[in-house]
């Protein structure tokens, strides 16, 4: 106790001096990491857009126009991005809306002013229903999911417990949450549950905080937007600051010298309706009103209880542990997860949750702006976490990046989690600055070495790897039923973009997809799942939000390397029951209900049997 203390007090000296060092240019758009040295590759090509080799293995192709995305197009302001609502960009969804047994895409849009003002036709969201054939279809407007807003964060989860996954859209302006008609379409009914808000909400989750077996929403709030103030650099409400970077001002201002939003948690009533309880949980963050984007309920200190994790921009990040009776304690500084190792808040966009030790507990991967190193926390148990983004190999490869989505994703099936992130720059500008950075950039992939490290993985020229975008939202999943994880990227104005994972290790697999039984939530979230193979013991969670403000696939996916025996599944489900299920064959996706064990299989690619959920 005297230890975490001393911790305590030692972080929050940190944050006082940063702030103070800050308070010049507090105003200004900086980065938390400070100006590094541009870097080049062995052509003179910026490290963000270069670093190519000829040949290796080929892990990912990028798919898009081949599956029936390329014409689908994220528009999210003007091109300039001169105000910073304009720069974020949005997330993505994969999830099965329709129960046929295969993952959906659902791609988030953002806007511009002129639609805002009725003076041109908004952007639309797509909705792309997966044909089993490696194409997909738009059908958002026949499902009444185009969202005419300005769309930021996405989370999945049924929160009326009727089987069949719910959408809650996170905008600037009132949000959307589409229920589920069970045919095909969506009903936006977030005003009659009371959770449209308004102003910039920017990232969701759902999770069951209070163990009713009903999902709760929390909503992240990142800055107060006035369409009659806005914020050009000299302005009065930025105060009168020339907003810049790097030695180069007039730039988009914020969110430093901004105005925050508060934070939303939303107690689910089960009628339909949701009562605002953030000030009595502890989680309204109504007084420092730091910048949310990724919020994910998780339970990272193992007691059987989601726990909150809040990636704030440049502000110190929240961990809030669930204390059980309502309440969140908020352990951010005692636990290390408000800073890097530094002491030093960073510009958080992206989490990613998964164990990369296989020790059984929850780690954390977090993405920040360019400039800076990205962060691995490792769970060291009992609510605390240690950076060692540098001792495991991530940390200076990943300096030039400006990083959002991020995935702990076994990629090659050999049981161990590996990471991926996806990069891109706010500024179009920065192809021109010789700050060593590009506005498009291409995606990051470290492989798990098994031993606490991570290989860093050169992109092969014409490969997924090597693909360059303005990348923001990202979501993994297995979009092709065969047992290989899958990344949908996400760009700020372009053609989202689907990898498809072509790695060519002939390692087993399974994955289970949960139904949470009598007291747990339908879809299972909150749910942990221990399978043992290899020699190691693997967790993967069931979580309704992460990445970038983006949704993964929530079956559970496990490599089995060279095992041939698939083993027994150990099932936390969210009532704290224990459940132990023997699965009969690897390469194959099992259906689990709680207290029932297996109740469907899907086989490799084609259905051995596929029922429509019933009522319970």
């Amino acid at each position: 106790m005297v230890a975490v203390q001393f911790r305590t007090l030692v972080l929050a000296a940190c944050w006082f001096l940063t702030l103070s060092g800050a308070r010049v240019s507090a105003q200004n758009t900086v980065s938390t990491g400070g100006a590094q040295k541009p870097r080049y590759d062995a052509q003179g090509r910026v490290i963000t857009a270069g670093g190519f080799v000829e040949s290796g293995p080929v892990i990912f192709q990028d798919v898009t126009l081949a599956a029936g995305l390329g014409n689908w197009r994220h528009v999210m302001g003007g091109p300039e991005k001169t105000f910073i609502l304009e720069s974020n960009g949005s997330g993505v969804a994969l999830f099965d809306y329709d129960n046929d047994g295969w993952p959906d895409i659902y791609l988030v849009n953002g806007s511009t002013f002129p639609a805002l003002a009725g003076k041109e036709a908004p952007p639309h969201a797509a909705l792309f229903h997966n044909n089993h054939d490696g194409t997909f279809t738009d059908v958002a407007t026949q499902a009444g999911v185009t969202n005419d807003r300005w769309g930021f964060g996405v989370t999945i989860g049924d929160y009326d417990n009727d089987g069949w996954p719910d959408i809650f859209v996170a905008n600037y302006g009132k949000n959307r949450l589409y229920h589920n008609n069970r045919d095909g379409t969506f009903s936006d009914v977030a005003e009659k549950a009371g959770v449209a808000l308004g102003n910039w909400s920017a990232g969701a989750s759902w999770g069951d905080y209070d163990g009713d077996g009903l999902l709760d929403l929390f909503v992240s709030g990142y800055v107060h937007f006035d369409l009659n103030r806005l914020p050009y650099p000299k302005s009065e409400v930025v105060g009168y600051a020339d907003c810049g970077f790097r030695g180069i001002n007039g730039l988009t201002c914020g969110p430093r010298g901004l105005e925050g939003e508060p934070d939303h948690l939303f107690h689910n009533n089960g009628d339909g309706t949701f009562t605002d309880v953030s000030v009595k949980a502890g989680v309204a963050d109504e007084k420092n009103k730091y910048y949310g984007l990724t919020a994910i309920f998780a339970d990272v200190d193992d007691d059987g209880r989601p726990d909150l994790l809040v990636g704030n921009d440049s502000t110190p990040n929240y961990l809030y542990r669930n204390r059980g009776n309502g309440t969140f304690s908020d352990d951010s500084y005692s636990s290390g997860f408000a800073f890097n190792k530094d002491g030093r808040e960073v510009a958080s966009m992206g989490l990613g949750i998964g164990s990369y030790l296989n020790n059984g507990r929850a780690d954390v991967a977090l993405t920040n702006f360019s400039d800076d190193f990205k962060v691995l926390y490792r769970n060291d148990g009992d609510t605390s976490f240690t950076d060692v983004s540098n001792r495991v190999g991530i940390a200076d490869i990943s300096i030039p990046f400006l990083s959002w989505g991020v995935g702990l994703i076994d990629y090659d099936n050999d049981s161990w989690n590996d990471l991926f992130i996806v990069n891109g720059h706010v500024f179009p500008i920065a192809d021109k600055s010789g700050w060593g950075s590009t506005y498009a950039q291409r995606p990051l992939l470290f492989h798990n070495t098994h031993g606490g490290k991570f290989d860093y993985v050169p992109p092969v020229v014409n490969t997924g790897l090597a693909v360059l975008l303005s990348g923001r939202g990202a979501a993994f999943g297995d979009l092709f039923n065969d047992g290989k994880i899958d990344v949908v990227m996400t760009p700020v104005d372009g053609s989202a973009v689907l990898l498809r994972n072509v790695n060519p290790d002939h390692h087993h697999w399974v994955e289970l997809k949960l139904v949470g039984g009598k007291g747990s939530p339908r879809d299972a979230v909150g749910a942990k799942v221990f399978l043992k193979a290899n020699g190691t013991r693997m967790r993967q969670d069931v979580l309704s939000s992460g990445s970038y403000i983006s949704s993964n696939d929530k079956r559970a996916h496990f490599g089995l390397g060279d095992a041939t025996v698939a083993g027994t599944a150990e099932i936390h489900w969210p009532t704290g029951h224990v459940e132990f299920v023997r699965l009969p064959a690897v390469d194959k996706i099992y259906t689990v209900t709680e207290s029932k064990g297996i109740t469907d299989i899907l086989c490799t690619k084609e259905p051995c049997k596929i029922r429509k959920p019933a009522a319970r």
